[in-house]
């Protein structure tokens, strides 16, 4: 879709801040974007299982064994922002650090990746780039009126992605998401 000069572009026409070439440009504005870019992305990332970014792997064990408590070790994926869940729900288990520990020979598990922007759909992308708005705003234009207003905007465009992510599964799969919205 969108590269991360195009995102960052977007957030800073958003705010009515100028845009930049590449963010080793020199500019003050693409030196923010460096900055912050990273972290927004991994926060809004992390802030929902976005199918685009849902990856399945099988884990190999480790050569360590925990000190205590557990069999096994697991490597989590370099590319790894969150563990979503193990295939088999009743595996216990804990996350510790970028391992997961457990008494299963062998895990697989579901999980949200720090993947290419050019592979995240339409609302990620209006989702990030509102966040990033959002963040570099006062730092920019110096407004925190307008920063406040992307927070909003951030808010509507993530609640607007999550329901439309949480429509592309099977029904159960929905029945399930919007029985667990609904409590919130």
């Amino acid at each position: 879709m969108a590269s991360v000069v195009e995102i960052c572009n977007s957030a800073l026409t958003q705010i009515g801040a100028s845009t930049i070439t590449s963010l080793t440009d020199g500019s003050k504005n693409a030196d923010v974007c460096s900055t912050r870019f990273t972290s927004v992305k991994e926060s809004v990332l992390r802030s929902h299982p976005w199918n685009c970014a849902v990856t399945r792997i099988a884990l190999t064990k480790t050569s360590n064994t925990p000190a205590f408590g557990f069999s096994h070790e697991f490597a989590l994926p370099r590319n790894c922002l969150r563990l979503l869940q193990l295939s088999k729900l009743d595996i216990e288990h804990r996350l510790e650090k970028d391992k997961i520990l457990c008494d299963e020979s062998d895990i697989e598990i579901l999980y949200v990746a720090d993947v290419n922007t050019e592979s995240w759909d339409a609302l990620l992308t209006s989702t990030v780039t509102a966040a990033l708005a959002a963040d570099i705003c006062y730092a920019l234009v110096g407004s925190t009126t307008l920063a406040e207003y992307f927070r909003g905007v951030y808010a509507d465009k993530i609640r607007e992605a999550r329901f439309v992510d949480a429509t592309e599964g099977s029904i159960a799969s929905l029945e399930s998401d919007i029985f667990i919205q609904s409590r919130f």
